[in-house]
C-alpha cells in the first residue's frame, strides 16, 4: 500500500524546518515534500495587496503539488489566504490554509477574539477568515486586531530580538482585553513560546501545531 503524501507550500524557506519537525512528531508514516517560493510574499508585501498575478502563482504552485503527487496540500502562508480557497475549488486534491484551524479553535474558545500581526497584509486576510469561521459557525465574536508596526522589518533585517520584545509587549497589553489571541503569522509563535506562565493570561493559539494536527485528522493518522 503507498503512503499517503502530504505537499507543503511555503513562502519562506525558514518554514520548512518548522514543519518538518511538526510532521515528524504528527504524521507517522505519513511522506511529505516542500514547494518554497518567497517571491510571493515579496510581491504582497511590496504592492500592499495580493494581486491577481501572484494569485495566480499561487494557483500554479498547488496545481504543481497535486501533480506531483500530493494526497492533501497545505499552504503556510496567511497572506495569501484568498488565493489558497481559489485553488482549493479548481484542485481536485484537499488545500488546507494554515491558519483555518486555528480559527476554527478561536471562535469556540471565546467571544472576544484578538488577531495580532506584524504585517498589515497579513492581519486582514486572517481577521477576515476567522469572522467567516465564525459565521459558518453560528458564534457572535468581535474582533480586536493589533499591528506590531516595525516588528517584521526588524526581524528580516536581522533582530529577531527586537522583532520578539515588539512582538511580546503587543501580546501583554491585547491579553488584557481580549478572550483569546490568534497569532497571523506563524513566526511569532516562538515569542507566544517564549511567555511565561504568568503572562499567559488567555490562551495564545498558533497555527502550524493546529494546522498539522487538523492533516493528521484528515489522514487518520
Amino acid at each position: 500500500m503507498n503512503n499517503k503524501t502530504l505537499g507543503l507550500i511555503h513562502t519562506s524557506a525558514t518554514l520548512v524546518p518548522v514543519f518538518q519537525s511538526l510532521c515528524a512528531a504528527h504524521l507517522p508514516g505519513i511522506d511529505t515534500f516542500n514547494i518554497v517560493d518567497d517571491s510571493l510574499i515579496k510581491d504582497v508585501i511590496r504592492k500592499n495587496e495580493l494581486t491577481k498575478a501572484t494569485a495566480k502563482r499561487v494557483v500554479d504552485h498547488v496545481a504543481a503539488a497535486a501533480g506531483a503527487g500530493a494526497d492533501l496540500i497545505l499552504v503556510t502562508c496567511s497572506s495569501i489566504g484568498s488565493a489558497i480557497e481559489m485553488a482549493a475549488e479548481l484542485i481536485d486534491v484537499p488545500v488546507l490554509r494554515v491558519d483555518q484551524a486555528m480559527a476554527d479553535q478561536a471562535v469556540q474558545m471565546g467571544k472576544r477574539i484578538g488577531v495580532i500581526a506584524t504585517l498589515p497584509t497579513t492581519l486582514a486576510p486572517t481577521s477576515d477568515l476567522v469572522q467567516r469561521r465564525a459565521t459558518l459557525a453560528n458564534r457572535e465574536i468581535t474582533l480586536n486586531t493589533k499591528l506590531c508596526n516595525g516588528a517584521f522589518e526588524a526581524l528580516m533585517s536581522g533582530d529577531a530580538t527586537k522583532h520578539d520584545e515588539m512582538v511580546s509587549t503587543a501580546l501583554l497589553s491585547l491579553a488584557q482585553e481580549v478572550d483569546v489571541i490568534v497569532l497571523a503569522q506563524a513566526s511569532m509563535a516562538r515569542v507566544a513560546d517564549g511567555l511565561s506562565a504568568e503572562q499567559k493570561t488567555v490562551p495564545i493559539l498558533a497555527s502550524p501545531t493546529l494546522a498539522i494536527q487538523q492533516v493528521a485528522a484528515l489522514f487518520g493518522v
